[in-house]
């Protein structure tokens, strides 16, 4: 029998260090400089006299982010050569490429290959309060080290009132330099040049009638890739004509809730804690959520059982967002549960994104029949593509299919055929080995930042996935959540409070991302997020 539920407790952190991505550079004999000084540029007007000793790339860096954010770098500009500036300001091309990189890994700076290096975005601008005057005028942060808010109170939105449906557009819209919302991926690590070789490729190959309206299913290349790639890395084997294409996991969870409340199920149950944004989408449909617990092991089954529900949703691989994995006797527990006539919705949330442990297979897998699996690519290219997938026991697969059709005649067919070009190269797998190293440097950054900053907080879900969940004790004059949420955006920095994806009261806590920022920004936010706690204390 499964032990009974219990308060989430630590989850034990990784004993990994992590790795220093700077590089050390010394200036290197170089030809003389076109500006005819010595360790000078035009560009800018650099000198290399300003930078600091052993933080050449760091000046840089921030000399190329200031010029971006006063505008004169404006978005299209196009940078010197590495080799060329690193001559002129005579230090090692190591120090150039560093400082670029690092405004590309931000999403300010892209490559074009023979076009050269690009300025792409320009940073977000904040409102700051003007003593002044009653109006506010929009300041630029500059410095990678200066907190945009040193006294600015805590803004009214989005922290002050419970979430409503709009809350993530809010949040979205508020200003922050540095970004830990969880669920984001790194989007400056798109495949750019992988992407639009494989779209060439298929415009190449595209017959005329493949402009026309397709199969509301998806196109079958897409749906052949993916049984291939679910075949590959989740375990599962299923028949292409099994698998529908939708437009991410949002559509997904949208479909099974429009089709279970027309059958009579006016209900699916829930983790709790859970993602606020799934439970959304659910009640959106008239569906009610029901919370069910979760603790170390994941869902609880027996309180599952006792709530009447005849469906369940849960991320079993990654809990989130407390990143713990269902265990084994739970999911022995739960297909017992669901032979005995449950259906289970497997969102398949941040299974591939795995450093310390072994996969973990897909409940699908073991009990097709039962379970209706979810995924999508949102996490591992981009959510701004829209596409996922969603696999039903056969007796849903039509009434879902037809939801599909009405909704929108199915996906845009281009973006199908391209990433089933990528899925069936090897590209994908390429770029999930190189991002879990990538994602890999920065949770661990982010622990060590948490263990020097925030001692009295425990980490949960360290193991997988693009996000950490911390808590803290209830005791002491410690601020609730959402209250030191709105404190870190007030420094600039964005997150969720954990109280957000609760429906049951718990520990106070902050559900933090990390792969979408480098590992000097994560670390600087969470001295920024223990500066607002201190204040609170």
């Amino acid at each position: 029998m499964a032990p009974p539920c219990r308060d989430n407790g630590p989850v034990h952190r990784s004993k990994e260090q992590p790795l220093d991505r700077s590089i050390t550079s010394s200036p290197q004999p170089a030809s003389p400089s076109p500006s005819g000084s010595t360790g000078s540029s035009d560009f800018l007007q650099l000198n290399v006299a300003d930078a600091p000793p052993g933080g050449r790339a760091d000046w840089l860096a921030r000399e190329l982010r200031r010029a971006i954010a006063d505008g004169r770098l404006p978005v299209g500009s196009r940078l010197p050569a590495t080799r060329t500036l690193a001559a002129d300001l005579r230090v090692s091309r190591g120090v150039v490429t560093e400082a670029y990189q690092r405004l590309t890994e931000d999403g300010q700076l892209a490559g074009r290959g023979r076009g050269g290096t690009i300025v792409v975005a320009a940073p977000v601008t904040v409102a700051t309060p003007d003593t002044s005057t009653t109006a506010t005028r929009p300041t630029t942060v500059s410095s990678p080290r200066t907190p945009p808010y040193p006294s600015a109170p805590i803004p009214p939105h989005p922290f002050t009132a419970p979430p409503g449906p709009e809350i993530f557009d809010e949040l979205r819209a508020a200003p922050a330099r540095i970004d830990l919302s969880p669920g984001v991926p790194d989007l400056a690590a798109f495949p750019r040049a992988a992407w639009l070789r494989a779209e060439r490729a298929v415009l190449a190959d595209l017959p005329a009638a493949g402009m026309g309206y397709g199969d509301p299913r998806g196109t079958p290349a897409l749906r052949q890739a993916v049984a291939h790639w679910l075949a590959r890395n989740r375990g599962i084997r299923v028949d292409p004509d099994e698998v529908l294409i939708v437009a991410g996991t949002s559509q997904a969870l949208g479909l099974i809730a429009q089709v279970l409340h027309r059958d009579g199920d006016p209900a699916i149950a829930v983790e709790d804690p859970g993602s606020l944004g799934v439970r959304q989408h659910l009640q959106y449909w008239q569906v009610a959520t029901p919370p069910i617990p979760v603790d170390d092991d994941g869902l609880c089954v027996d309180a599952l059982r006792a709530s009447g529900a005849r469906a369940v949703l849960l991320t079993p691989a990654h809990q989130f967002p407390t990143g713990v994995v269902l265990g084994g006797h739970r999911r022995r527990d739960l297909m017992h549960w669901a032979s005995a006539g449950g259906l289970i919705v497997e969102d398949d949330y941040d299974a591939e994104h795995r450093y310390d442990r072994a996969p973990v297979p897909a409940l699908r897998s073991l009990l097709p029949d039962q379970v209706c699996y979810v995924g999508s690519v949102s996490k591992l290219l981009a959510p701004a593509l829209r596409v996922g997938w969603l696999l039903a026991p056969s007796r849903y697969r039509k009434a879902l299919a037809d939801a599909k059709r009405f909704a929108d005649l199915g996906n845009s067919a281009l973006p199908q055929l391209v990433l089933a070009r990528l899925m069936e190269s090897g590209e994908l797998e390429r770029r999930l080995r190189l991002l879990r190293r990538r994602h890999r440097r920065r949770r661990d950054a982010m622990i060590a930042a948490i263990d020097a900053h925030l001692p009295g907080a425990t980490v949960h879900g360290a193991a997988a996935g693009l996000h950490l969940t911390i808590t803290f004790d209830q005791a002491g004059t410690a601020p609730s959540d959402t209250d030191l949420a709105a404190a870190a955006l007030a420094r600039g920095v964005k997150l969720h409070p954990l109280s957000w994806h609760r429906q049951r009261p718990g520990r106070p806590g902050l559900v933090l991302g990390y792969a979408a920022r480098t590992p000097g920004d994560i670390t600087e936010g969470v001295a920024l997020l223990a500066e607002a706690l201190t204040n609170w204390t």
